[in-house]
């Protein structure tokens, strides 16, 4: 018999499992520690660190409850034997790779297409405007496609193109698609294999249908027609699922390794450091350590970096923004910035935004934006104009959405000699120093988004009487609170200040949302490469682009919090009961309830179909257990006394078996007592055959109440277990639920596979 012994006052978490005793010894070091496979959610009331949820006061109160509310909190542990998840990277990155290239001569091919007919006046369906339209669905941040669409009239046609197939539900798409080997959608951020994509990385030996998810409905309803018998059916049936789940790992695979190579770019979204990918806050430009990209995408871009690619997590518990900040009595908080977002925060949280005048008048200048055509002229009026404010001996800002434009204005400052400090995500580590150093005469400081760094840029009466700090856009957000906030740190206290945005035509933000209007203006007036627009109509232009993508924002954080209202009614339940086990208080209710509600399932089951041959087998596997209801009864009694029977039956063999186990284990635990004086806690290994988990047991506890603690520890511990294990599997099979419908909405179609692929996870869940 084997009892390990810890001396320590602290108890530990580990692995729980559904179990029963092992073999018990006993010994005096802590030879286990602390370290068994540690659970993020507590196993023990004092590893408890959340008090009840009273007030919060909540500063920068839009950063928090507005941008970081499009992603759900998520506590996530990491999944056992994923050494093959890890191999399957990396076996399939040259694929993709090669499909990314071959995909990249398409789009070359069709804008080359596109440029020719255009030139001849040939911009119809089958000419100019298609195989614009094909290069546009194919890498739309393709670098020669993006140029050539900032070229004069060449948007409009893209557009009229584009609204034609789009008329109808999409019908004509599938002809724009055909060509291609996947299609991207920047605005949903998705990307799709195409019939010829997937005839592309299906190896040679392979069979056709190698990437292609079976239909499970259709082919289960086959195997039951079939004249075999039930057993051939089952290992038919296995053998399907076996297929139809390796399939599916596969083309979740290839779907999060295409998402890294064409929707995330490095410097961009994350950078590579210490051999490692870490992800940069799109809103402060600070890096986020300990942050992963989840469903396997954080793998997808290491593997496209060669970095070592980290082990697969599992989401153990979840919860949005929204609904944690919702369980507050009473809720406020602060910003500079929260004007523009006050329907959100009235139709989410209930809070009403009040703007209090600022403590002396604001004297800034806030100048319209400079348009471009090009980023490259953009980039080149930028560098004239800090060097014209720096020879004047004003301080400069200039503000970044992301580290590679930085570090392009760095070097294009660097060629022309002009001294400057760079802060991003590279270089956070100098923060305070570039900051505090900001505000001296002849200063240029380039950052990524200064939103939130915490101090104020000072300057001297000198400064203020040549005009104060300038401030410099490289370009517009997404959000218009993030430009606000990089202007704001211009003319603080009164002091005078000015702030201008250059913009070009072929910013993201312009590109995908906003720049059609603009273009049609610059063509009309026949504005040539160099030249710059500046009117304040454009500017309001500009900032209904960015309406627009806070309206997109706001319909994916009310899409998440949609679909966490009903999560949050299962969590209730779930945490209610994982309360009652972890405090002990109505576990035996529960336990009770358990017993019930599963004889309940396993009598209506087999009664449904007159099997009792298999209820005996429900019996024996569920309960470990020989039932007494004879095959008589079974058949001249319902479902409702067969309930109550085999539920009593159970109940009667559990607790002999709990009360068996504490006699066996009291002579073991006083042996130690009397021998062990310093011995505070017993571990017992526990297994089901398969499993084994550790029960953390008062040694104490266990002698004064003649062992009835350690049976109630023990239910504590399987308990736990269970609800962890089963709610982690139910918070991965809603995961795939959800991307599936969402992914049918971005189609606005369902296709007969998405169907019985959710029906498949729900009748799991």
């Amino acid at each position: 018999m084997r009892v390990d012994c810890i001396d320590k006052h602290r108890p530990h978490s580990d692995e729980r499992k559904n179990a029963y005793l092992a073999d018990i010894t006993y010994g005096t070091n802590n030879e286990f520690g602390f370290d068994y496979l540690r659970d993020n959610m507590v196993s023990f009331t004092d590893e408890l660190v959340q008090r009840k949820l009273h007030y919060a006061i909540v500063d920068e109160t839009d950063s928090v409850l507005i941008d970081d509310a499009r992603t759900p909190l998520i506590i996530s542990g990491q999944i056992e034997n994923t050494e093959n998840d890890e191999k399957l990277f990396y076996d399939l990155k040259p694929r993709i790779h090669k499909l990314v290239e071959a995909q990249k001569q398409i789009a070359n091919k069709f804008l080359n297409e596109a440029k020719k007919s255009i030139a001849e006046g040939k911009s119809g369906d089958e000419e100019g405007g298609l195989a614009l339209l094909r290069a546009y669905r194919a890498l739309p941040r393709y670098t020669p496609l993006i140029k050539f669409l900032s070229e004069q009239g060449i948007r409009s046609v893209l557009q009229k193109t584009e609204n034609r197939y789009l008329a109808d539900n999409q019908k004509e798409m599938p002809k724009v698609d055909s060509e291609l080997l996947f299609t991207i959608e920047e605005k949903n951020n998705s990307v799709e294999l195409t019939e010829k994509g997937i005839d592309m990385i299906t190896a040679a030996g392979e069979q056709k249908d190698f990437f292609i998810i079976p239909d499970v409905g259709g082919n289960i309803a086959e195997i039951n027609k079939m004249n075999i018998g039930d057993k051939e059916k089952l290992a038919m049936k296995e053998k399907l699922m076996d297929d139809f789940y390796r399939k599916s790992e596969l083309l979740h695979t290839i779907t999060q390794l295409l998402k890294a190579y064409t929707l995330f770019e490095k410097d961009i979204q994350y950078v590579v450091m210490e051999d490692k990918v870490k992800i940069v806050d799109e809103n402060t430009g600070r890096i986020m350590d300990g942050r992963r990209y989840s469903d396997g995408l954080h793998q997808a871009i290491e593997a496209k970096e060669s970095v070592r690619v980290e082990a697969s997590s599992q989401t153990l518990a979840t919860v949005t923004l929204q609904n944690y900040f919702r369980m507050y009595h009473k809720l406020a908080g602060m910003t500079g910035t929260a004007e523009t977002e006050a329907g959100e925060f009235w139709d989410i949280y209930k809070l009403d935004v009040v703007s209090i005048p600022t403590n002396k008048p604001m004297t800034r200048k806030d100048k319209d934006d400079l348009v471009y055509k090009t980023k490259k002229e953009k980039y080149n009026a930028i560098i004239d104009r800090i060097t014209e404010y720096q020879n004047n001996g004003r301080p400069v800002l200039v503000g970044t959405t992301n580290v590679e434009v930085s570090e392009l204005l760095g070097r294009m400052l660097t060629l022309r000699k002009v001294k400057h400090n760079v802060l991003n995500a590279k270089h956070h580590s100098r923060e305070a120093e570039i900051v505090a150093e900001a505000g001296l005469p002849g200063t240029v400081t380039i950052a990524t988004n200064m939103a939130g760094r915490g101090t104020d840029i000072k300057i001297n009466d000198e400064i203020k009487s040549k005009g104060g700090l300038a401030i410099i856009g490289s370009e517009r957000h997404e959000a218009r609170r993030i430009d606000r906030q990089l202007r704001g740190r211009a003319g603080r206290q009164g002091d005078p200040g000015e702030s201008v945005f250059f913009v070009s035509l072929e910013d993201d933000l312009m590109r995908i949302f906003g720049s059609d209007r603009i273009a049609k203006i610059m063509d009309t007036f026949g504005y040539k490469e160099g030249e710059v627009i500046e009117h304040s109509m454009i500017t309001k232009s500009i900032e209904r682009a960015q309406k627009k993508v806070e309206e997109n924002h706001f319909g994916m954080r009310k899409r998440l919090l949609e679909y966490d209202d009903v999560m949050n009614a299962q969590r209730e339940v779930i945490y209610k009961k994982r309360r009652n086990a972890l405090y002990g208080e109505r576990l035996g209710i529960d336990i009770n309830h358990m017993f019930y509600d599963l004889s309940a399932a396993i009598a209506s089951g087999n009664k449904q179909y007159d099997d009792y041959e298999n209820f005996n087998l429900d019996a024996i596997r569920c309960f470990g257990m020989d039932t007494k209801i004879t095959e008589n009864d079974f058949k001249n009694n319902d479902a409702n006394w067969l309930t109550r029977e085999l539920y009593h039956e159970a109940q009667g063999v559990y607790a002999e078996k709990m009360n068996t186990l504490a006699i066996q284990l009291l002579p073991a635990f006083k042996d130690i007592k009397k021998n062990q004086t310093n011995i505070v806690n017993i571990v017992v290994p526990y297994t089901d055959g398969k499993r084994m988990m550790q029960v953390l047991c008062k040694l104490d506890d266990a002698i004064a109440s003649e062992g009835k603690s350690i049976v109630r520890d023990i239910e504590k511990s399987i308990s736990l277990a269970l609800i962890d294990e089963v709610w982690k599997k139910h918070l991965r099979d809603m995961d795939e639920l959800k991307q599936n419908v969402q992914n049918a909405s971005y189609e606005q179609k369902i296709r007969s596979c998405n169907i019985r692929y959710t029906h498949l996870i729900y009748s799991k869940t």
